[in-house]
């Protein structure tokens, strides 16, 4: 069993404009980069090893939090929004673009890109990988990847509201057991002390 904390990257002006990011190559904003800078790991949490999505937004939030030499790890990748990248979801719903998807929950797959089942696939072959060493693991990753982190824990359809809330100052606690699966470790960790 291995102890693993997600952690959000920080703000992005796509965030501040409730743009979906997706894949795309955003920097922290100056609003980011100042709450990174409040954030500190939970007790507990030092001597962890420390992964990173190859996204930069995210390992600007690593190396803010200390961690600029954190391994990246591409199954921390953001959920790929395909031709929805860029758009917020009120233009795809006034479109119509997004309401025949959203009911599909895990299956949920914008043109060209990828579903959240897809990105649960993915986090239950790291979960695999790190689940046969007990150090603790903190990762720095995407809202999407902690979406389907959470999907995997509890068994979340993502039809209806989450299992549980976090606020962007918050990391969820999980623990990697074999076979690629999750358990939360509640309750969410403040990173603000």
């Amino acid at each position: 069993m291995t102890p693993l904390l997600l952690i959000r990257h920080g703000a992005t002006p796509w965030n501040a404009a409730g743009r979906m990011q997706g894949r795309a190559e955003i920097g922290l904003s100056a609003a980011g980069r100042a709450e990174v800078t409040r954030w500190r790991l939970p007790p507990g949490w030092d001597e962890a090893r420390w992964l990173v999505s190859p996204l930069r937004r995210a390992r600007e939030t690593a190396a803010l939090l200390g961690a600029a030499a954190a391994l990246v790890e591409p199954r921390l990748i953001e959920m790929d929004w395909g031709a929805w990248e860029g758009r917020s979801a009120a233009e795809l719903r006034a479109a119509g673009d997004l309401a025949a998807e959203e009911g599909r929950g895990l299956d949920l797959r914008p043109p060209g890109g990828e579903s959240p089942r897809d990105v649960m696939a993915r986090l239950a072959a790291l979960a695999a990988a790190l689940a046969g060493d007990p150090t603790p693991v903190v990762a720095v990753c995407h809202k999407g990847v902690i979406r389907a982190a959470l999907a995997l824990a509890t068994g979340w359809q993502m039809r209806t509201r989450p299992p549980l809330r976090l606020r962007r100052d918050e990391a969820l606690a999980l623990r990697c057991l074999p076979g690629g699966r999750l358990e939360l470790a509640p309750p969410p960790l403040p990173l603000v002390a």
